[in-house]
């Protein structure tokens, strides 16, 4: 095995923590090296094609970084989000990403998953990234994220939703104009509205 891609290889993965056997064609590196250094206990095989260093210490949000290597376009959403953001008790055994109404639904065996489709800047609004284990994680912002929960309030319940809305102002991560602003968005403004002037 050539010594110089090998050690080529495991700079990227340092680097980023984890990655897809397609991310090294940026690089020129043939993939069979992967699976070489994999049975050689230089790098470890976590998923389908992807390979993290072996005994990475996972950090609390290893999954949604293992699935944003594998959903690139996806968002991550409603209670995962709000997980991420500290703003509910709730531990979600899915992973909940939004991905575009027309977009194909990726085909991933883990971690357990849990689709939405949003469209226009419903899709688009409210996108921050985060770095998790070297990775750059696409999360719907704190006030986003409430948004949607009122949107979904149906699918999550209710009660989520206002727990949400008052963590998220309790803790200030957002304002209210902020919030207003996804609320219509989301067109969720006259069902947030009521809880709005409750906690303003």
């Amino acid at each position: 095995m050539a010594g110089s891609k090998v050690q080529q290889i495991l700079k990227i993965v340092n680097r980023e923590g984890t990655i897809r056997a397609r991310d090294l064609n940026a690089y020129g590196i043939e993939r069979v090296y992967l699976k070489r250094m994999s049975d050689r206990g230089l790098i470890e095989h976590v998923g389908r094609g992807l390979y993290s260093l072996p005994n990475a210490a996972p950090t609390e949000n290893h999954t949604i970084a293992e699935v944003a290597k594998r959903v690139p376009r996806g968002v991550v959403c409603l209670l995962s989000a709000l997980k991420f953001h500290g703003l509910t008790t709730q531990l979600p055994f899915e992973v909940w990403c939004a991905i575009e109404e027309k977009a194909r639904r990726p085909r991933i065996d883990r971690p357990m998953m849990h689709f939405v489709r949003f469209s226009g800047l419903a899709f688009e609004a409210g996108v921050e990234e985060h770095k998790i284990e070297g990775v750059t994680v696409k999360i719907y912002s704190p006030a986003k994220t409430v948004a949607d929960c009122f949107k979904y309030r149906n699918k999550i319940g209710i009660d989520i939703a206002i727990e949400a809305l008052r963590e998220c102002r309790r803790q200030r991560k957002c304002s209210n104009d902020e919030l207003w602003h996804y609320a219509k968005i989301c067109r969720v403004a006259n069902v947030m509205k009521p809880y709005l002037e409750v906690i303003m």
